[in-house]
């Protein structure tokens, strides 16, 4: 007899026995953790109101169903008490929106159209699934192709017995590739040597995808139809607009400032970059780049942040040579110039449609007259500092160099106007091709020696607003680097290590059962499961006025980052 499937009481979700349903609602990250302590508060507030449930929590927009049995009229209460309260939240918020929205046309196009328009589109009408026979062949073929399988094996895999019964169109993986590039293809990739007046030990090629295409593969995709902001608005908690709400970027100053500027009707697209220097290549030269991602912050957050969605598009991989240079602090000022040159020819399209505009269409074929302007570039500090062109020990958003940290008030933002005006003192004493006099000239202003960044062209670019902070570095990271390491020294790495050790398992969370000392390869994942414990476990033996400042410091990270 086939064993009985079980369900999850709040989800829904199908499980293969009562014991996996239990691992499902113990995990912390779930939604379902918390339905058994919602249920008991629930039973408890109806007795005490001495009514149905249902009878005080319906409202008109609510449909109700008579349930069944006791058990599913709990479920039901819970389904209304969400309701209602997802009810409340809206009906108490106020939005004022942009006083000219943008405009639409009915002349643009959509995804399957685009993808219809392919030349080998009239064999689709006889077959779906050409350039593959039937549907289960295109099954292996899509598998195989996401396998992640070298050639090799996936002939070592066609090669085999069972699968040459098959009457596949392929035999090869070499031919599976040819049979793959019949299908309509993405952004194509474009190559170009790049060209300095200094040496270097091999030649540079840079590598990149069109960002208009990459912009529109986000800004035209269908599934993101419901999960885009197209205007900008402004929200606030109460109808006297005494509390403003931030939530999507489209709801902040910046973006209803930049749409203010922008001509009446047109639509405003905030482009996302973001990069981080990376080895693509193990074994075979070793071969290190900073791969260039793109995205819209139009996207809703909780779209955009989950990895399943592929709302972030590689758009290129910016190269990291080796100069030939007697200094070497002057290798790194070439190799920082060599990142902002890339950058100007990656991003030259979204800086003419920024100032310009470009015609692109949504995902149900309305053209829209939009605009792409930089809203982020998610990069770590020693990154940042180079985008920004200051040197080291500055801040990259404010005119704060590393005697100053410790002040009281806030400083000036390192505006673009600012660091533009000091570019152009610095190019009117020094030659930007003599690189150590333009170097000393720079060190004057606190500058790295970039005389050229990639967003002095670019419209409505300013480091000070486009740098923005990011949950890995400047709060996880941060933590790990400087509060864990005050509360280890108060503690003591024994007593803090044991504590660690013996603390109780939890499903969902990090045990660290040799203690956090000799972590390697630490992630984020990991700092914010420490962040969790720490406190605790050092609560009696920490001074308390260590252990206070932790507290503190890592309740200011927490609301500077929401």
């Amino acid at each position: 007899m086939p064993k009985a499937s079980s369900y999850c009481p709040s989800c829904g979700k199908k499980f293969k026995d009562h014991s996996s349903v239990t691992r499902h609602m113990s995990q912390p990250l779930s939604g379902c953790n918390t339905w058994l302590d919602d249920l008991i508060q629930l039973k408890q507030s109806s007795c005490s109101r001495k009514i149905m449930p249902w009878k005080w929590m319906t409202s008109p927009n609510l449909t109700y169903l008579t349930p069944m049995n006791q058990w599913d009229s709990w479920i039901w209460v819970t389904f209304l008490v969400k309701e209602r309260d997802k009810i409340h939240d809206e009906s108490s918020e106020v939005t004022d929106h942009f006083p000219n929205p943008p405009l639409a046309f009915e002349d643009g196009y959509t995804f399957l159209s685009l993808f219809d328009s392919d030349k080998n589109s009239i064999y689709r009408k006889t077959n779906l699934y050409y350039p593959f026979s039937s549907r289960k062949e295109w099954q292996i073929s899509s598998w195989l192709l996401r396998s992640g399988l070298s050639m090799g094996k996936i002939d070592a895999f066609l090669g085999l017995e069972m699968i040459k019964d098959l009457s596949l169109l392929f035999r090869s993986a070499r031919e599976l590739r040819g049979q793959a590039e019949m299908l309509p293809s993405g952004p194509c990739w474009k190559s170009q040597m790049i060209t300095t007046i200094h040496p270097m030990k091999s030649p540079v090629v840079l590598y990149w995808h069109d960002p208009l295409e990459c912009i529109l593969n986000i800004f035209n995709h269908p599934l993101f139809h419901d999960h885009m902001d197209y205007s900008t608005r402004r929200v606030y908690t109460c109808a006297q607009k005494a509390c403003h709400v931030y939530t999507e970027w489209m709801t902040g100053d910046c973006a209803w400032e930049i749409q203010s500027a922008l001509p009446v009707c047109a639509t405003l697209l905030g482009t996302i970059l973001s990069s981080d220097k990376t080895t693509i290549s193990s074994l075979t030269g070793d071969r290190v780049a900073h791969p260039l991602l793109i995205s819209l912050a139009n996207l809703h957050m909780n779209t955009r942040l989950k990895s399943s969605t592929h709302s972030f598009v590689l758009a290129a991989l910016l190269p990291v040579p080796k100069f030939v240079h007697k200094k070497k602090h002057m290798k790194g000022v070439l190799q920082d110039r060599l990142i902002h040159q890339c950058l100007n020819i990656v991003l030259h399209p979204l800086k003419q449609a920024a100032e310009h505009g470009i015609m692109l269409s949504d995902p149900i074929g309305r053209s829209c007259y939009c605009f792409t302007t930089l809203a982020s570039y998610i990069v770590d500090m020693p990154e940042a500092m180079m985008l920004a062109a200051v040197g080291g020990k500055t801040s990259p958003m404010t005119m704060v160099m590393y005697t100053q940290f410790g002040d009281s008030f806030q400083h000036e933002p390192r505006t673009r106007s600012t660091t533009l005006a000091q570019l152009a003192v610095i190019c009117s004493h020094a030659d930007p091709n003599d690189l150590e006099a333009y170097f000393r000239e720079g060190q004057k202003f606190r500058l790295n020696g970039v005389d050229k960044p990639f967003w002095s062209d670019w419209i409505f670019a300013d480091p000070s607003h486009f740098l923005t902070p990011e949950i890995l570095h400047h709060i996880h990271k941060e933590f790990y680097d400087h509060d864990a390491q005050w509360l280890i020294v108060s503690v003591g790495e024994s007593e803090i290590d044991f504590q660690f050790s013996v603390l109780q398992p939890i499903t969902g969370f990090w045990h660290f059962c040799e203690g956090i000392l000799k972590l390697k390869q630490v992630t984020g994942h990991c700092h914010h499961d420490i962040q969790q414990s720490i406190i605790a476990v050092s609560a009696d033996a920490a001074p308390p006025g260590v252990l206070a400042a932790v507290c503190v410091l890592m309740q200011f990270r927490y609301l500077v980052q929401s």
